[in-house]
């Protein structure tokens, strides 16, 4: 998973904190990292590990990169 900024190594809470959209988005796949009390999985490993298809890990990605590039607009 590539995403703008190096967000990918960014801890999910933190990525969470900085871009509340991020976690929408990711619930709106049934990834629930909102709720998680840890927080500390990278961004790029909490959509790995969800085991999502190929495809919705590239409609995450490309979600995320539009959502980036459009607040750096």
């Amino acid at each position: 998973m590539e995403l703008k900024n190096d967000l990918g190594t960014t801890a999910i809470q933190d990525v969470i904190a900085a871009y509340p959209e991020i976690g929408e988005i990711l619930q709106r796949y049934d990834i629930g990292c909102v709720t998680c009390k840890v927080g500390i999985c990278l961004l790029k490993d909490v959509v790995s590990i969800h085991g999502l298809s190929r495809e919705d890990e590239a409609r995450i990605e490309a979600e995320i990169n539009d959502f980036l590039s459009q607040k750096a607009a």
